[in-house]
């Protein structure tokens, strides 16, 4: 088995399921996916509401139930978005394991390829310049963390236009 540790930042589509598996082609032995997708938990959204009021913002008051009704609702659309994507890859043929976590992304995706002993880590987000050239994106922060060979990938868009 060939474990490959991989972090989402959204759903994957047809696109993305295809270079994923085009990348380890020819391996002799399976591949297993180790699918992370994170989601913001409760916890982020009340810090993240709490530094607003910090540095001056005023948000309105907001239910405690309707911010409890929020988080499931964030959590079940993640769910949702998981599942597609370990099912795209699993109608390529391919082992996943699924995890929805809303813990820090890179603090789990180390953990998993600590715990699943993965051959490399494979990072799929949407551009972040800004994050990139400050070094703070999920990619810089992981290979900083990992000793496996890390590949970023911008999601939803062919190899040949990642090079740009």
């Amino acid at each position: 088995m060939y474990p490959v540790a991989l972090l989402v930042e959204r759903a994957l589509n047809d696109l993305d399921a295809d270079q994923l598996v085009a990348l380890h082609e020819g391996l002799d032995e399976p591949v297993t996916y180790h699918l992370v997708l994170p989601v913001e938990s409760s916890s982020a959204a009340l810090a993240s509401s709490l530094s607003s009021l910090g540095a001056g913002e005023i948000a309105p008051a907001v239910a405690p139930e309707l911010v409890l009704d929020a988080a499931d609702e964030v959590r079940r659309q993640g769910a949702d978005e998981l599942e597609a994507s370990a099912a795209l890859l699993r109608t390529r043929g391919q082992e996943v394991v699924p995890l929805l976590t809303e813990e820090d992304p890179v603090d789990e995706l180390v953990r998993v390829v600590r715990e699943h002993a993965a051959a490399e880590a494979i990072i799929l987000t949407e551009p972040h310049f800004v994050k990139a050239f400050f070094g703070l994106d999920w990619s810089a922060r992981a290979k900083r963390a990992l000793d496996v060979p890390t590949l970023h990938l911008i999601e939803h868009v062919p190899f040949d236009g990642q090079a740009r």
